[in-house]
């Protein structure tokens, strides 16, 4: 292990205790009251506010590997729990009452006076989608985004992401039943393949590759393209 790799996994360490004890806000909307953990960089240069999906929370691994790596690169992260989690429904509503709880984060998330870049996987992915222009992000980053149902690509939702306006970055899996990478269409984005991985970014026992080689690829991916971002 070279010198610099010691450091950059030290600084790592640092990151994922500083993590875990992010410092967790309450923040109230017109779609009920959200939460923000930070896990914020001593030297920030962006924000990246990203949400969880439909079905899961801000413990989905690679939220929690995104969260434990960026901020030793000067990116504060900003993991966003949605009103209806924050309340411990099982079911996400409608993408209107989304779109509404992420409006009314905003304002928490822009606090710090840096460019934030608008996040999040899967349905969490649309909605910085749908609203990044209108909010004034960065930038937007699609974890898993979900480009049509599992087996109906006709009801595709490619129009969400062509239409963010903003630089985009997709990370998806190389087997995710919602969109493999070979089905997204050309567009003014960058996408990230992360091979054999699922909807979850999860990859089988069975794969060449681990779990933590699978998310080294999320987090290697997201940082080379933050760093683009200036």
């Amino acid at each position: 292990m070279t010198d610099d790799t010691t450091r950059d996994t030290e600084k790592a360490g640092a990151a994922a205790r500083a993590g875990a004890a992010g410092a967790a806000e309450t923040v109230g909307t017109d779609a009920g009251t959200a939460r923000v953990t930070w896990h914020r960089a001593g030297d920030a240069r962006l924000v990246l506010a990203v949400s969880h999906g439909a079905g899961g929370g801000i413990g989905a691994h690679d939220l929690q590997a995104l969260a434990a790596a960026l901020p030793a690169h000067g990116v504060t992260v900003a993991l966003v729990e949605q009103p209806w989690r924050v309340a411990g429904k099982k079911v996400a509503p409608a993408p209107k009452t989304l779109d509404t709880g992420w409006r009314g984060l905003w304002p928490a998330l822009v606090r710090p006076g840096l460019p934030v870049i608008a996040g999040g996987r899967s349905a969490g992915a649309r909605v910085a989608c749908r609203t990044a222009t209108e909010l004034g992000a960065a930038a937007v980053l699609a974890l898993s985004f979900p480009l049509h149902p599992p087996g109906r690509p006709e009801r595709s939702r490619a129009a969400e992401l062509l239409g963010a306006g903003v630089p985009t970055l997709v990370v998806q899996g190389g087997n995710d039943p919602f969109g493999r990478p070979r089905e997204f269409p050309e567009g003014p984005y960058e996408l990230v393949e992360v091979p054999y991985g699922d909807h979850g970014l999860t990859v089988p026992k069975r794969a060449p590759l681990g779990q933590d080689e699978a998310l080294r690829t999320v987090t290697d991916g997201v940082l080379k393209w933050t760093s683009s971002l200036g």
